[in-house]
């Protein structure tokens, strides 16, 4: 009886067997995918080890193991295995170079026993990308000319930055008129600026006409700070509206005086033209905010 268990354990083993169906041996080069499949039929009472089958990921050799791709059947009177396992070079020989897809084994667990099932090595041939000595015409040798670089399309850089040019253009003209623009021609065109010019040329012994227009000219510029026509009446009110003017109120009251004078012939007598000249350049200087 155990001599007839011994025979049927040996016929059980002998119907374990595996095609391999694998690459050319020659005509590779760095990056090719190689691939084998391996087909195993299991007979009843036994079945494919997972732990056994070859597993994708070790990193750093010629030939990598990229994928395993299994496929399982039924078959006759057992099961069938299918491994497709793909390879990759990673090695640029000098010069041509076998490297070998590696052997493994694949273990069976079941009835009547463990059986192990040797999946022999198969020869992948490398061949370099280019001959160690080549030819030095153009094109070819160990030194290539450098590539000239790509033409670039520069004018929508152009385009743009003329436009921001453009706009910092107008934006420092802006500031440049609220900053120094505005300020200047306001200092230039203040009420009692603009008096202060047109009674240069009045002198002692200037027309009435002259004399009187002069008068207009402060008038003028006193209406036009108050915003509205000063009379003798309003001059403490004038005061509270622009204080920098308080230490003039004397003055202001001497001017309206000798004005109505002037025009009307009432009040006092006719101010001297220095002094109006004087009274003038004091609101100047305090419309500046100097004095």
């Amino acid at each position: 009886m155990a001599l007839a268990g011994w025979v049927a354990a040996g016929a059980g083993a002998a119907q374990l067997e595996a095609q391999t169906h694998d690459p050319r041996a020659f005509g590779w080069q760095v990056g090719d995918m190689v691939s084998r499949t391996v087909t195993v039929e299991v007979p009843e009472g036994l079945a494919l080890d997972d732990a056994s089958v070859p597993q994708p990921g070790a990193r750093g050799r010629a030939l990598e193991l990229r994928s395993v791709t299994r496929r399982d059947g039924s078959a006759d009177g057992g099961r069938r295995h299918e491994l497709t396992l793909a390879y990759q070079i990673f090695l640029s020989p000098r010069e041509p170079r076998t490297l070998e897809m590696p052997s493994f084994r694949l273990r069976f667990q079941g009835q009547p026993r463990v059986q192990e099932l040797l999946i022999e090595a198969w020869p992948v041939t490398v061949s370099p990308l280019a001959p160690v000595e080549v030819s030095y015409r153009h094109g070819l040798g160990e030194l290539q000319p450098d590539t000239a670089p790509p033409m670039l399309d520069t004018a929508p850089a152009r385009h743009r930055l003329v436009a921001y040019g453009a706009v910092a253009l107008l934006l420092l003209a802006y500031l440049a008129h609220v900053y120094i623009g505005l300020p200047w021609w306001t200092r230039r065109h203040r009420p009692f600026t603009l008096a202060w010019r047109q009674l240069q040329g009045l002198t002692p012994s200037s027309s009435p006409e002259q004399r009187r227009d002069a008068y207009r000219q402060v008038h003028r510029a006193l209406n036009k700070t108050m915003g509205e026509v000063l009379f003798e009446q309003d001059i403490d009110r004038f005061m509270e509206m622009r204080p920098r003017f308080a230490h003039l109120r004397a003055d202001f009251a001497i001017f309206l005086q000798q004005s109505r004078h002037e025009f009307f012939g009432e009040g006092q007598g006719r101010a001297d033209a220095q002094w109006l000249l004087d009274f003038c350049r004091r609101c100047r200087d305090a419309e500046r905010g100097s004095a």
